[in-house]
């Protein structure tokens, strides 16, 4: 079954690098990022667990907490980290979960048989602290994931998860965002008292919230 946004993340208890973790437990009140990687041992997947072991203090500054898959068990991973480590530049610093069994993988719908039958797609799903899905894309095996686009679409979803403002095109941390149209102009001024710029009644632009 296919995970939609608003979802509840399911739960489930696996084995990982880090031990056996109880998933919603393992995220507590923070928010989760969950990706997936086809296989051990593969080029893309290899600096992808570099990268996002180097990024790791960005998550931590979100309060945001990594999780990787894998279809290969713990003992590979483990064998793997070394290659990660050496080729990367840094050790993995995150649990990765060994599914061989492939009970996490088809509780996320992380393998379509149109691509391949037993390999996971490169699968992102971000969770907020409520446990219900914030996010979700797809990869395919032959294109790695942009880190960055994954922390700048994080920074997002945590200040309009606090705000009632939306973020435009390619915005980044520290840019102008979107007043959502529900809010009026007379709560507009109340809720941002930095004032807004109204370049059509639908479109109000107004200095990040929280800075």
């Amino acid at each position: 079954m296919a995970i939609r946004l608003g979802d509840t993340a399911p739960d489930f208890t696996a084995e990982t690098t880090e031990g056996t973790i109880h998933f919603h437990e393992y995220l507590g009140d923070s928010w989760g990022v969950l990706f997936s990687h086809p296989k051990d041992f593969t080029p893309v997947c290899t600096t992808e667990l570099g990268a996002f072991s180097k990024a790791k203090a960005e998550f931590d500054k979100r309060d945001t907490k990594l999780i990787g898959l894998s279809v290969d068990d713990v003992t590979s991973h483990n064998k793997w980290a070394g290659d990660i480590e050496e080729t990367q530049g840094e050790a993995l610093n995150f649990p990765l979960i060994g599914d061989e069994d492939r009970k996490v993988a088809e509780l996320y719908d992380m393998i379509h048989p149109n691509a391949d039958n037993t390999l996971t797609v490169r699968s992102v799903f971000i969770i907020g602290p409520d446990k219900k899905v914030k996010l979700t894309l797809t990869y395919p095996a032959s294109t790695g994931r942009n880190v960055d686009e994954v922390l700048r679409v994080l920074d997002s979803l945590q200040l309009t998860a606090d705000y009632k403002v939306a973020t435009p095109v390619n915005w980044k941390e520290g840019e102008d965002v979107i007043i959502v149209p529900a809010v009026s102009d007379e709560e507009a001024k109340e809720r941002f008292p930095k004032g807004f710029k109204a370049l059509k009644p639908y479109l109000r632009v107004t200095p990040q919230p929280n800075l």
